[in-house]
Parts: structure tokens; sequence; C-alpha cells
């Protein structure tokens, strides 16, 4: 029967003998946990698990009736030159990647043009496919802003307080606004408290953080991706489907919200070629172990 110190103990033997660069592992099944450093538990860049928090902040806000996110942009942004179609793009669709508007990620996309928000809106869209860029979750919080003030102190004050996590700070554009799909820096048991979080569905320790519809949407209601890879084939808000029973929130360079059931797995690392044969291996292990219980 799975618990978290079996699963932790067969995870740490699988990322010594496979040489994964984990730094940290948490693991949460039911109501206990089991961790792991192999390196100071300092605060890392997540990278796109910072989509997950933008999620919920968004589902936040629309909790609180400040916005729709399926209301087009162009209500939001009125003054913005949008490109063929992408007056028609919504919050949502930045949020599920399905605005069609192209624009391939670059190291220096924040700092690449005046303002990344417009020229991603200035660009056409193809309609309702799935199109992946840093931008397009960059421009949902710039959405976010117009409704909420800074997202950065949004987040702290009504997502990171409640769960104890104090003094984290977005990474920002020049023009001071938040990076949105990269950018935050956190802890692995810090990180560990976001998954616990979507896992109990937007409540801790009995209060009400994030409504629940909006921890599922992140994986449910997929897009289908074809022709792409085991574990990138269906996308939701933020979350990929997969590996085998798994959904996921995943960071580049092995940072990963791995969920099944009432289990997390957390894991901060820096190893981007690693890491989807580690999510493969929890995936094996928790089929291998078996269920939790009753």
């Amino acid at each position: 029967m799975r618990t978290a110190t079996s699963l932790l103990d067969a995870l740490v033997r699988h990322v010594d003998a496979s040489g994964f660069a984990a730094h940290g592992l948490h693991v949460l099944v039911g109501d206990d946990t089991a961790e792991h450093h192999w390196t100071p538990d300092v605060r890392r860049e997540v990278h796109s698990v910072a989509k997950g928090i933008a999620v919920l902040a968004t589902g936040i806000a629309a909790d609180d009736g400040l916005v729709d996110v399926d209301a087009p942009v162009s209500v939001s942004l009125p003054d913005v030159r949008y490109g063929p179609g992408t007056d028609a793009v919504t919050l949502r669709h930045l949020l599920t990647m399905t605005s069609g508007v192209d624009m391939p990620w670059s190291p220096t996309e924040l700092h690449d043009w005046p303002d990344l928000a417009l020229e991603f809106l200035g660009r056409p869209s193809r309609g309702r496919v799935f199109q992946y860029a840093n931008a397009s979750t960059y421009t949902a919080m710039r959405v976010l802003e117009t409704h909420v003030g800074d997202v950065g102190t949004f987040v702290s004050r009504r997502l990171f307080d409640p769960l104890g996590i104090h003094d984290v700070s977005w990474a920002r554009c020049a023009n001071g606004h938040v990076a949105g799909g990269e950018g935050l820096a956190m802890r692995t048991g810090e990180l560990a408290r976001i998954g616990r979080l979507v896992r109990d569905r937007g409540e801790h320790d009995g209060r009400r953080v994030v409504g629940t519809r909006w921890c599922d949407a992140m994986h449910t209601d997929w897009v289908e991706r074809d022709g792409a890879g085991p574990g990138y084939e269906r996308y939701a808000m933020a979350g990929w489907d997969g590996p085998g029973r798994l959904w996921r929130l995943h960071g580049a360079y092995g940072q990963m919200l791995l969920f099944d059931g009432d289990t997390v797995v957390t894991v901060t690392a820096d190893d981007h070629l690693g890491a989807d044969a580690f999510a493969g291996a929890v995936a094996d292990e928790l089929e291998r172990q078996g269920p939790t219980g009753p």
C-alpha cells in the first residue's frame, strides 16, 4: 500500500541511480508527508509552474466578480491595435494557449519589444488552435492587472499569504508588469503547498482560497494536440496530461507538481532533459505501489 515514505524512498533511489539533477523532493499522500533534499532548500525559479499560479490568481479574481474569463480581451484593453481576429481572444484562450497567436519563445522576450503584450496582441490569430507561448500568460496577466491592480501584490495577498508563503517576488518586464509564465522563485516545500491547495480543490486548512472550478480546470477540458509526444498530447489551464494516470504542472529544468488522486509529488531540479523520464518514473512507481488504502 502506498505511503508518503514508501513513495519518497523509491523516488530517491531512482534519482540517485539515474543521475537526475534534483534539488528537493516532497511527497504528499493523504495527510502524510515525506521530504528529501540533495541541496539546500533555497528559493529557485519554478519556470512554467508559474502558469498555474497565473490561473489561480485569475480564478480568485473571477470568483470575486472582478473579471470575466470569457470576455474578449479587447474589453479590458480597448486601446490596443489588434491583429486580425485577435480582438476576439479571451482570457480563457490565453490561459489554455488557444489564442492562435504565434509568438515563439525567446530568453529575452520580456525585453525584445517595447511592450510584449502589444506585440502579441498585434499579431494575427489562427483561431482556436493550440500555440504554447510564455507571452500568452504574460498577456493574460496584463489583462488581469486592469481588474485587480498590481498582479504581484494581488497574488501575495490573496494566494501566498493564506498559505503561509511570504516575501515572494515575481520577475517583471522593463515596464514593471509581472512575467506571468515564469519568474517565480520558491522552495520545494512552498511549491508543495500550492500542490496541496490544488489537490484539495482550492481549500487550505478549512478556508476557501480559490474556487474548485479553477483547480479542476487545470486538468479537465483538455486541448488535444495531434502529433505531440507522450505527456504533451493534452493541455488544459496550465496542466499537462500524463504520463500514465498523472497530470502535472511542469516547469523547464524539472520543477514539477505531479498529481494522482490524493497523491502529489513535488520536485525541484536543474535538469531539463531528465524531467520527462523522472515524471515517467513517478507514474510507474505509483502504479507499482498501488492505491493508498480503502
